[in-house]
């Protein structure tokens, strides 16, 4: 999903111009941002979770030379789907599998 995309089914969904609409979708991602930062989760329900997980101190290898270097400890946003966002999700694969075989 793009800002595009949220823009123009605001767009599509209300009579807004495509500067308020665009506006508007700002402010939403904006208030998504927020409300992440604030609370370490950000939940919309029939859809999923998005929530601030910390990642550890560690150490990797460079590809390029094979040799070790540190990584700094730091936090990752992880998406959890929620059940009937992943119901669906699989309804429509398997709809997009029978189409593909019939084609």
């Amino acid at each position: 999903m793009s800002k595009k995309f949220l823009t123009d089914v605001i767009q599509e969904a209300t009579e807004l111009s495509g500067v308020a609409s665009n506006a508007l979708a700002a402010t939403i991602i904006e208030a998504i941002k927020n409300e992440i930062v604030n609370n370490g989760r950000f939940t919309i329900p029939d859809f999923g979770a998005f929530i601030v997980k910390e990642t550890p101190k560690r150490s990797a290898l460079n590809p390029r030379t094979g040799e070790k270097v540190a990584v700094k400890a730091g936090a990752t946003v992880r998406f959890k789907a929620s059940p009937a966002l992943k119901e669906g999700a699989l309804a429509g694969l398997k709809k997009a599998k029978r189409k593909a075989k019939k084609a």
